[in-house]
């Protein structure tokens, strides 16, 4: 008989003990692959957000923990705009509020009217952009528009003010979909943050011979900029992808998916090593009888690390699928739209991969050395 199909006619022997542990391993490698999907997506589709407006760098008040509690004097961008390889420096004012129909904070962004950032939104018909002499005016993002039932005209209560829905925009990022934008300066005066902003985007010029070098010089000016008594300001400049790999935010995301992850994977192992340890005290005798017509201890670890690996490879290939349906039925979800969003990267099933490798090794490796260590003669007389 060949060793392949001895191997799998062990696993064929008992089917549903075989099943059991295929339907662990999966849903362990689901658990590894959905989160770790969901939260790179979501990483993904911030730094996106940046790169559809042009932006480089970001720059926001140094050491605060919540990026929306930044505060910088509005004036800052005029300093930034005059420093060396700056094309254009847009101020933004972010904050969450509440909403009249929603049920959580909802992002909202106050822009300059002259902000670059307008450009990359496309307002749907009838809409308008905002406009000089729009007093508590407002656009919505296309889901937000459908999640609180408005449209172009209607009015929506923000904070307990009334605003005119003046546009609803589509940007083509689901995360930015789900804001709202109004004027800076009706922000600064609903929030009570006159003359402040949160953050400052900045856009490099095009004709910048060494934009890396430019962006390193110009980083540590924005950090050396002093204020009117020469004492540093505190500024924090760092290029757009580090500025959404550094969030808090998305950090806790990553970390609690890897923990998460952690769990459902020593979960997983472990019911593979019982699945494997039975295995093989049931087999004693068989055992026994493969040593005693010559198979070498590497050949019996072999075959019992074979069977392992099939299981646990077969678990990653059902535990993928799994996690993309969950990924597709989630998404549907209203309040995860913008939270959950893509589907699996070559990456994320390559490392699926590699840790089934793991759960198979870990649950088999004990078995195999345990099997492979049995002498023939006291496993013959086993019963």
């Amino acid at each position: 008989m060949h060793f392949l199909d001895f191997v799998l006619r062990n696993l064929l022997r008992r089917k549903v003990r075989s099943v059991l542990t295929i339907v662990g391993v999966s849903v362990a490698i689901a658990a590894v692959v959905a989160l770790l999907s969901i939260t790179g997506g979501y990483e993904r589709t911030s730094r996106s957000v940046y790169a559809g407006h042009g932006i480089d760098m970001v720059v926001v008040r140094a050491g605060v923990a919540d990026r929306s509690s930044s505060t910088l004097d509005e004036d800052l961008g005029k300093k930034m705009q005059e420093l060396n390889g700056v094309s254009k420096v847009s101020a933004t004012l972010r904050d969450s509020v509440s909403f009249e129909g929603t049920s959580g904070p909802v992002p909202l962004n106050g822009w300059p009217l002259d902000s670059s950032n307008f450009d990359a939104l496309n307002i749907l018909a009838p809409g308008r952009y905002l406009e000089p002499d729009d007093k508590e005016a407002v656009l919505l993002g296309k889901t937000l528009a459908s999640n609180l039932d408005k449209k172009v005209g209607d009015e929506v209560e923000i904070e307990g003010k009334n605003f005119k829905v003046v546009g609803i925009y589509e940007s083509g990022n689901i995360i930015e979909d789900r804001k709202a934008i109004m004027s800076l300066r009706d922000l600064q005066n609903l929030m009570d943050r006159v003359s402040q902003v949160s953050q400052f985007e900045i856009t490099l010029r095009k004709d910048l011979p060494d934009r890396t070098a430019t962006m390193a010089a110009l980083r540590q000016e924005i950090e050396n900029l002093k204020d009117e008594d020469g004492t540093k300001i505190g500024l924090a400049a760092q290029a757009s992808d580090d500025f959404v790999k550094s969030d808090n935010q998305i950090r806790l995301a990553h970390a609690m998916a890897w923990i998460t992850s952690a769990i459902a994977l020593i979960v997983g192992s472990i019911g593979m090593l019982n699945t494997m340890i039975v295995s093989v005290l049931e087999r004693t005798q068989e055992i026994g009888i493969l040593r005693a017509i010559g198979w070498r201890k590497m050949r019996i670890m072999r075959m019992i690390l074979v069977e392992s690996f099939t299981l646990s490879f077969t678990g990653a290939v059902f535990g993928i699928l799994l996690a993309f349906v969950m990924i597709q039925l989630l998404a549907k979800f209203p309040a995860a739209q913008g939270a959950v969003h893509g589907g699996i990267t070559m990456r994320t099933i390559i490392m699926a991969y590699l840790l089934s490798i793991l759960v198979g090794l870990v649950g088999g490796g004990y078995p195999a050395l345990r099997g492979a260590n049995l002498p023939p003669t006291e496993a013959l007389r086993y019963e």
